[in-house]
This record gives C-alpha cells, sequence and structure tokens, in this order.
C-alpha cells in the first residue's frame, strides 16, 4: 500500500509500505478515506520525539471504511463508516474503567521507553514514536485498529467525512480541556493557540456556558478563523500586552480557566523567543513552555490551568512559584477521546460543533511532503492539510 513515511528530521516521503495484517482477534482493518496532520506531528519531524525510525508512518487523526474484523470485533462489521480515536485502549484496565483512556494498561506495547522517561507508560497512540506503541500510522491506504470495539465509532449518515474527520482527535482533545479545567457558567476562559485543537477548546467553552472566551496567537488568519468559526474573541500576543488585556476583560482579576494548547515548540515576543528556541536547539531543555508560563501568570487567583499541548521532557524558568502562591489547580493529559467522540459525534449532527473549516488544505496523498510543508511553514493560510489516501 501507499503510506507517508518519515525518513529523518524533516524528511517526509511517500512509499510502498506493507499492508497491514490482523495480529489479534480484537483488531479490525480500516480503509482510510480521510487522514489529517497535527501540530504534534511536527515535534516527530523537527526530531525532538527522538524515538523514530526511517519508514514509520505517520498519522494519528482519521476516518475510514471497516474491511476487516477479527472474530472478537462485535460492534463493527466490514463496510461500516468509523473515526477511530487517536489513542489505542483496551477499555478494560482500571485506567481505562476510570474514563482515563490514554493512560491505558494495555495500549501501549512498548512501555519501556516512556516508563524510563515519565515513570510510568501512557497508552498506544497511532504514528506517534516507538515509545507510544511504534504503531503505524494513518497517513496510509489502510491501517490495523487495535481493540476496535473501544477505539472505533460508527459515524452518523448526516455527517460527511471532513467534518466527522476532526472527532478523531482535535475535537475530543479540545473538549477535554474544558471539561477537565472546569469551565462552568459564567466563567471568564483564556485559550492559548487558534490551531485546530485551541479552537475547539474555545468553542466547547462557549458551549458548557463560558461568559468569555479569550483565544490567543499571533497569525492573523487563525485569528480571524476563531472569530468567525469559533465565536471567540481574539488577541494578538504580538501586538498587545496580554496578560494586561485579559485583566481588563476579566473585572482585574485574570481569566478563571486558562488552557494551553501549544506546545513543546511554543513561540513567544522578543528575546524570550530566541532564548527559549537557543536552549531548545542546543538540548539545553526539551522544550520551550512560553505559553504555558503566560498561562500561569495571566491566570486569576485560584483558578485553573489546562495543558493540552504536547510536551516531552523538561522546561526551563517553569513559574511554580506563581502555581503555589495564587492557589492554581494545574491539569494536563493527552486526550481520553473514548469519553466524548460519541458526544461530540451528535453535537457535530446538530450543527452545534462545526469543524470543517478546520480543512483548509484537501490534498491527494502522492502531496503529503507539500502538505506538510504548508502546514508547519503556516503558509496559504493553512490551519490543517487532510490527505485522501484513495483519490
Amino acid at each position: 500500500m501507499k503510506a507517508l513515511t518519515w525518513q529523518g528530521t524533516n524528511d517526509l516521503s511517500v512509499e510502498q509500505a506493507p499492508d497491514p495484517e490482523m495480529r489479534n482477534e480484537q483488531d479490525a482493518i480500516v480503509k482510510v478515506s480521510q487522514t489529517v496532520t497535527c501540530g504534534s506531528d511536527l515535534h516527530l519531524l523537527g526530531g525532538y520525539i527522538p524515538f523514530m525510525r526511517a519508514g514509520d508512518v505517520l498519522g494519528h487523526e482519521f476516518i475510514g471504511e471497516v474491511v476487516e474484523t477479527g472474530p472478537q470485533v462485535k460492534r463493527h462489521k466490514a463496510g461500516d463508516r468509523v473515526v477511530v480515536c487517536s489513542f489505542i485502549s483496551c477499555g478494560r484496565c482500571w485506567y481505562c474503567k476510570e474514563g482515563l483512556f490514554s493512560l491505558c494498561d494495555n495500549g501501549n506495547t512498548n512501555p519501556g521507553i516512556t516508563e524510563h522517561l515519565w515513570g510510568s507508560a501512557p497508552g498506544g497512540c497511532y504514528g506517534y514514536s516507538h515509545a507510544l506503541g511504534g504503531f503505524a500510522g494513518s497517513h496510509a491506504e489502510y491501517i490495523r485498529v487495535p481493540y476496535a470495539d473501544q477505539g472505533a465509532f460508527p459515524v452518523p449518515d448526516a455527517l460527511d467525512d471532513t467534518t466527522a474527520l476532526f472527532a478523531s482527535d482535535s475535537a475530543p482533545t479540545g473538549w477535554m480541556g474544558a471539561d477537565l479545567g472546569g469551565v462552568k457558567p459564567g466563567d471568564v476562559v483564556a485559550v492559548w493557540g487558534c490551531g485546530a485543537v485551541g479552537q475547539m477548546a474555545a468553542r466547547a467553552a462557549i458551549l458548557l456556558g463560558a461568559d468569555r472566551v479569550i483565544a490567543i496567537d499571533r497569525l492573523e488568519y487563525r485569528l480571524d478563523m476563531t472569530r468567525r468559526h469559533v465565536g471567540a474573541e481574539t488577541l494578538n500576543y504580538e501586538k498587545t500586552d496580554i496578560d494586561a488585556e485579559l485583566r481588563e476583560m476579566s473585572g482585574g482579576r485574570g481569566p478563571d480557566v486558562c488552557i494551553e494548547a501549544v506546545g513543546m515548540e511554543a513561540h513567544s515576543s522578543g528575546a524570550q523567543n530566541l532564548y527559549d528556541q537557543t536552549k531548545q536547539q542546543l538540548r539545553l531543555q526539551t522544550d520551550r513552555s512560553a505559553a504555558v508560563r503566560q498561562a500561569i501568570l495571566a491566570c486569576r487567583k485560584g483558578g485553573s490551568i489546562f495543558i493540552l499541548g504536547v510536551f516531552a521532557g523538561f522546561v526551563d524558568k517553569f513559574p511554580l512559584g506563581a502555581v503555589m502562591n495564587k492557589g492554581l489547580t494545574v491539569r494536563s493529559a493527552q486526550q481520553h477521546g473514548h469519553r466524548y467522540i460519541p458526544m461530540l459525534l451528535e453535537r457535530m449532527e446538530r450543527g452545534e460543533l462545526k469543524t470543517d473549516h478546520l480543512a483548509t488544505h484537501i490534498m491527494s496523498l502522492d502531496d503529503g511532503p507539500e502538505g506538510y510543508h504548508l502546514f508547519k511553514e503556516k503558509l496559504d493560510g493553512c490551519v490543517r492539510a487532510v490527505f485522501q489516501p484513495g483519490r
């Protein structure tokens, strides 16, 4: 089959890869109809997640058609259209029963790396390095889906592929940030990052009843999209004092809930950005945490911070004193998508959650390297590049 593979830092190639094969009785094989780039993929391309191997297939957010099922798969059959959660979870371990699906004890078949790095292993993730299981990703014509009854969800007939596609990762990740961040009616919520996840977090906060939702970015086309399609207010951090603006917009206190949706390659303004980038390139820190720092300093006393962006290791100048002395609650997680996907599909069907605008560039899989170039360099108004392997 044809697949988009990682060949080394900033090097992608479309090539022939082995067809997926059934390995367990709970597996399904899915023919991928659409698969989309994600900001966290850029960490792989940049070499910041050092557990990739040449030939690894990228991609973890996808929708497709079931073509084969194992004998223990009861909820799906050949011909079903499904959207698949990016994280692989068994549904039976203690963490899955607690709704902490991305922390599944059985989803990651290669737990030793992350047990050494982080003390324990999260679940597995499609196309996201051998630290998270070494699973082949979705930028391919076909993909093996382990624990198919747990991770694949039927798509309502009324939904088109491009809308439902974002229920795989972006929408549940954003919704989780607002939900576990504790957004409630009347809150002022600030979201750092106007990519797909940030926009979904902002929309979730609105639907959960927040009084004001302010999204922060530096790219005007993303800020404009967030205003038009999400309904949030926006601030450009390169053009204004974010802390002062947020205090003014929240009665002088600061936001009740701050959601960071940027991750380990966060940009900032001025000398701070150069300092953070230099330390990361020299591997004196693994992650750049400018957005997290700003969220912590801007949040009101007693407020809540939720970190949605992907981080891998260690950061410099983390304002722990502000966290402690301001009485902040800080939470984070990889997405527990299994909790949210059925509800999100229903909201999409009712028109409450719009996602198709995120697919700014719909391309063939052969154009995958160009799609990632546009996405990484923020060219041509690219928010997400969607690949259609069968076309």
